[in-house]
């Protein structure tokens, strides 16, 4: 371990949480096997010391077995003090509220709504730490779910996979035609991160995705975490999404073995930042006049982070706003807040931005 390394990393880049954290004491107090293990899970930051968390478990049980490290990390990156218990809450009960953003403006029926969890299997190691062959079985396993839960009204559909030679492949075209459709997740073996964690091992092996004949609920296969699920819609009607989701997923947990889970921390997912509801919910809206016709995002971004929300391009992470206005805004908290929390945060935050947009 090049200690004079992390210290540099951490001097000129204070935002890496890895090195912000990393203690030679706590390092030097690990046995021979821990250490080795615990280079793996810091990998990513130090290879890449412009990395923000900088760390990737790579098993379920890291978050445990390395609590001294992680729970820093975990702090700082979902903003609970040292004071304050950290415990998931899980609440899909969405009978009582009506989240349908309508009924905040009718122009806001057509808005088009994504929601995805992480979710991974207890049996394998995380990502980061599969084999080849681990990789190939999981898929395999995930194949067999599917089956099974093509057989549920709206969820039937077909499975889509890039491992070579799979009974299911699919071609390169019809591979790029659904990336740039944002159905199915880019080349992981060019993201920088991800070779230095092992999560990008053995591409394309062992990925692929599950998708339903209409389109508006997918599962991934090998990506960051075991499996990405995901429902999307166009209409507003955020209640009747994440519903669907939760339907899909609860059918998928009865047939798959265990999640990985905890009392602390929730779903276990290999970056701690999808901790928790280990879920992300977001919706493009056109908000010209916040952002003046796309140019500047910063008042939006000001009066966003008020509300506990994140601002990007329509693009993804990094993109700009399009000349229209048009951005995608989603809750930031993911940990300590249930799936109930997330979906009224984005409904009311959606709310209060369509009432400053429309004053200017």
């Amino acid at each position: 371990m090049d200690f004079s390394l992390l210290e540099e990393i951490k001097k000129t880049n204070p935002n890496n949480l890895m090195a912000k954290y990393f203690s030679k004491d706590y390092y030097l107090s690990l046995s021979f096997t821990d250490q080795k293990r615990f280079e793996k899970i810091i990998a990513s930051g130090v290879q890449n010391p412009n990395s923000q968390m900088g760390a990737y478990a790579m098993n379920a049980n890291d978050y445990k077995d390395f609590t001294p490290f992680f729970d820093q990390l975990i702090r700082n990156y979902h903003g609970i003090k040292e004071n304050i218990k950290i415990e998931q809450i899980h609440d899909w009960d969405f009978s009582d509220i009506s989240c349908d953003l309508a009924a905040i403006d009718e122009e806001l029926k057509t808005v088009s709504m994504r929601v995805r969890v992480a979710r991974n299997i207890s049996d394998f190691p995380l990502p980061g730490a599969m084999s080849k062959q681990q990789r190939l079985d999981f898929e395999t396993l995930a194949i067999k779910a599917f089956v099974k839960l093509g057989t549920y009204k709206g969820f039937s559909g077909k499975y889509l996979s890039i491992t070579p030679n799979s009974p299911f492949e699919i071609s390169a075209k019809e591979y790029l035609r659904r990336v740039e459709k944002h159905q199915m997740f880019k080349d992981m073996s060019n993201d920088a991160y991800l070779n230095s964690a092992g999560i990008s091992n053995d591409w394309s092996h062992g990925r692929g995705m599950y998708i339903t004949r209409s389109e508006d609920f997918i599962v991934w296969v090998g990506e960051e975490d075991h499996l990405r699920i995901m429902c999307m819609q166009k209409g507003g009607d955020l209640g009747a999404m994440f519903e669907k989701l939760h339907k899909g997923l609860e059918i998928l947990g009865n047939i798959l073995p265990e999640f990985a889970n905890s009392k602390t921390y929730g779903n276990l997912t290999s970056c701690p930042s999808n901790l928790g509801a280990g879920m992300r919910a977001s919706l493009h809206m056109f908000l010209p006049n916040i952002t003046n016709n796309g140019t500047n995002l910063t008042q939006l971004k000001d009066e966003a982070k008020k509300l506990g929300l994140a601002v990007r391009g329509a693009g993804g992470e990094h993109s700009d706003a399009g000349s229209d206005g048009l951005v995608d805004i989603s809750p930031n908290a993911r940990l300590g807040v249930s799936e109930k929390e997330i979906m009224l945060r984005l409904y009311n935050g959606v709310k209060d931005l369509w009432k400053i947009e429309k004053s200017l």
